[in-house]
Formats: C-alpha cells, sequence, structure tokens
C-alpha cells in the first residue's frame, strides 16, 4: 500500500517556516543564510526521493529524476523558497514540496517516465531584497539581467556581492540558463492567494493567465522644515503630497476593471516628530491581465503624479523598477492539467492569477502550466495563510495524474 504523501508534505511546511532570518516571524530572502538552510533541508528531501541535487551559479536549488531512456526530454516542476516578510508558509514552499512527494511516488515504485523531471527551488521570486523578482527563475529562463548584480540592498550590499557570499557565482549566471530545446514544459502549483476556490468549495483549479505587473520607486521631493515656525501656507511638504497621491492610486484602480494597484511601503524623511518631512517615498504596484490596460494605467498615475507635485510645489522623482508581462498559459499543457483535475474533482475551474509567479518568466522558454490550490479565507502574504491536508492530497494526485498523462506530450 503506497504512502500518503500528503502527510509527508504538511510537517514539512511546518519545518521549512521555521527557517528564518527573524525571530518571531517568518522572511526568508534571497542569498541568505536562513535561504542556504531551506536549501540545505529541501535539498535532503529530494535526494530522499532519489533525485542527484545541485545549486546553480545564483543559488535555485535543483533536484533531477532520470527519465527511463538517457534521450528523453525534462519537464521542470517547482516553486519559490523565498518569502515576503512576516509570511506565511505555504506560498512557495507548497509547490516545491508537492513536486518531491511525486517524485517520491515515482521512486518508491521504481518506476520512470519517458521524461526525467527536475524540481527547482528557486531562489528568489518575490523581489523582496532587492527589489526585483523573479532573479532565479529568469536566470533558468536566460533573461537574468546583469545589471541588476549591482542593485545593493538595505544594508548596501550589492547583489553580486551577496551571491558569493552565499556560495554562488555571479560571473557564471548565464551557465544558469536551461536548453529550452530539451524542455517539455514547466508547471508550478501554488496556492490560489485568492478567495475564488474557497466560494466554489472545491480543492483545486487550474491557471488560465498570469497577470503582469510592474513595480515604480516614487518620491516627492520637498523641502524639510521646523514644524512650529512654518506657516501652513508656506510649506512644501513631501508627504502631504505622497498621501494625495495614494487616494489618487486607490481612485483609479477602484473604476478600471481588472486593475489592482497598491502602495505597500512609504517613508517620511527626515522622519522626525517635530520637522515637515522634505522626501515622501513610496512603493507603487500595478498588475492588469492585459498588458496594454497596466501600462496606460502606469502612464496616468505618472501624470497624476506630476500634478499633484506640482499643485504643491515639490519635485517628483519616478522609477520603473521592475516590469512582467501578462503570460497566457499553454493550451495543451494545461488540457492535461484540467483532464487530471476532473478525475479527483467535480469540476477544472479555470482562474486567472492576479499574483506573479516564476511560471511567467519560464514561459519565456518554455510552455507553461499551473495548479491552484484552495487557501483558507484567500489569505497570502500573511502569517494567517493556510491550505489543509485534504486539499494538498488533491493536489497531489492530480499532479501524479498529470504526469501520467504526459507520456506521450511533444
Amino acid at each position: 500500500m503506497s504512502r500518503d504523501l500528503a502527510q509527508l508534505v504538511m510537517p514539512r511546511i511546518d519545518a521549512l517556516a521555521q527557517i528564518s532570518e527573524e525571530a518571531g516571524k517568518l522572511t526568508r530572502t534571497f542569498a541568505s543564510p536562513a535561504m542556504r538552510r531551506a536549501n540545505e533541508l529541501v535539498g535532503s528531501w529530494m535526494r530522499e526521493a532519489g533525485m542527484a541535487v545541485r545549486t546553480d551559479a545564483i543559488g535555485n536549488l535543483i533536484g533531477h529524476y532520470p527519465a527511463a531512456t538517457p534521450d528523453g526530454k525534462i519537464l521542470l516542476l517547482g516553486s519559490h523558497l523565498d518569502t515576503v516578510r512576516d509570511a506565511g508558509k505555504f506560498d512557495g514552499p507548497l509547490g516545491v514540496l508537492v513536486a518531491i512527494t511525486c517524485v517520491q511516488q515515482l521512486n518508491d515504485a521504481k518506476a520512470r517516465l519517458p521524461f526525467a523531471i527536475e524540481i527547482v527551488g528557486f531562489a528568489d521570486e518575490e523581489g523582496v531584497r532587492y527589489q526585483s523578482t523573479y532573479l532565479g527563475s529568469r536566470a533558468l529562463a536566460g533573461t537574468f539581467n546583469a545589471d541588476d548584480l549591482k542593485r545593493t540592498d538595505g544594508r548596501g550590499i550589492a547583489m553580486a556581492e551577496a551571491i558569493r557570499e552565499f556560495g554562488g557565482n555571479p560571473e557564471a549566471i548565464a551557465s544558469a540558463k536551461v536548453d529550452s530545446s530539451r524542455l517539455l514544459g514547466y508547471a508550478e502549483v501554488h496556492i490560489e492567494q485568492g478567495p475564488v476556490l474557497e466560494k466554489k468549495n472545491l480543492a483545486v483549479g487550474v491557471v488560465s493567465a498570469i497577470a503582469g505587473q510592474t513595480r515604480f520607486r516614487v518620491s516627492f521631493l520637498g523641502e524639510a522644515g521646523h514644524a512650529g515656525t512654518v506657516p501652513m501656507s508656506l510649506r512644501r511638504d513631501a508627504l502631504c503630497a505622497a498621501a494625495e497621491f495614494v487616494l489618487a492610486v486607490e481612485a483609479l484602480a477602484q473604476v478600471r476593471g481588472g486593475l489592482v494597484a497598491t502602495v505597500g511601503e512609504i517613508a517620511a524623511l527626515p522622519g522626525a516628530g517635530n520637522v515637515i518631512p522634505g522626501e515622501g517615498r513610496l512603493s507603487l504596484d500595478v498588475r492588469h491581465p492585459d498588458d496594454t490596460a497596466r501600462i496606460k494605467a502606469g502612464e496616468e498615475l505618472k501624470q497624476r503624479a506630476e500634478e499633484i507635485a506640482a499643485e504643491r510645489g515639490v519635485a517628483l522623482k519616478w522609477e520603473i523598477v521592475h516590469q512582467a508581462s501578462a503570460v497566457i498559459c499553454d493550451r495543451r499543457l494545461t488540457l492535461h492539467l484540467e483532464n487530471a483535475v476532473k478525475r479527483q474533482q467535480k469540476e477544472a475551474p479555470l482562474l486567472a492569477s492576479g499574483a506573479g509567479h516564476d511560471a511567467a518568466a519560464m514561459a519565456a522558454i518554455c510552455p507553461v502550466a499551473m495548479l491552484f490550490v484552495r487557501c483558507k479565507g484567500g489569505i497570502s502574504h500573511n502569517p494567517a495563510e493556510s491550505a489543509s491536508e485534504a486539499d494538498v492530497r488533491v493536489a497531489i494526485a492530480a499532479m501524479n495524474d498529470f504526469l501520467k498523462s504526459l507520456s506521450d506530450f511533444k
């Protein structure tokens, strides 16, 4: 009788959640000591499942399970092992651990498929440390921008230096690129990060598309002054300009179907209670499943920021720090996944993803498909993030059926 592998996944999720760079909360960023420990632990589980394990030049963890014949192509599975700050424990790791259980099942049965399986625990998807998402998957896809190596984190550490300290090789990142001619495709399991599956009372769903995303860094530059001596009419308060812009962002997103826009970080400088802010810095995240609509929204928001700056007598600094185009999941690969899901539950709903995923970067070189798993309350990027063992069991079964169905996929 085969093992109940869902019972293997859940304690592993808990074990990974204990590996953090911040006490009392889960934070695991790119090229950190916590990420190294996570790679070591997940690598041990890959080896237990019969995989050969390596780490590439940027820090992606890769496990290889051979094909039945030496000339077999490769199917990539996986997700990311980095997290946001004060994260939930399922976002990213669930996809890696479900993939490992699928290989574990093959290994337990001493079975090989016509294609090899490579599971990737991507080194950076969230972009927390260097504000540039998909570092790991872009290295694998061959779309990594070498200029990003000059980026510095909050402590002034350049990305190239961080990669070296981690044990990687920034000069050899090009070597991480996979040969796309050998790939069947890439498939990723991920929590939904939304409420649709819960509303439908379904364990899993199939992703149809991934929204495009633009991240901006915005600064309003006014004049610092004494909080008690500068009259209100003569102030150039940069934080007030930033606050007005935050509300303008919300107002635009509320009236544009499909658009979501978020200011997740804001800072007032010099940051003293008795000083008028001379600078207001903020982040801006704009997403839409249609790239034209996303780009237009970004342009309109920049125009509105310029108007606010002019009205308030402050300067504006506007910088695009990340862009990712919308991705349509491969129809043939997705159909295989839909059929696998229908063997486990009454329907296979197609869902668009508003969140970014490594699949978006991998789509540059191969067909991609994604399976969503229901999460409690649709909550993610939050310690309350949760998925049930029963739903994980359905996801594992669907992925096992999916793998078996690809025997003739070319």
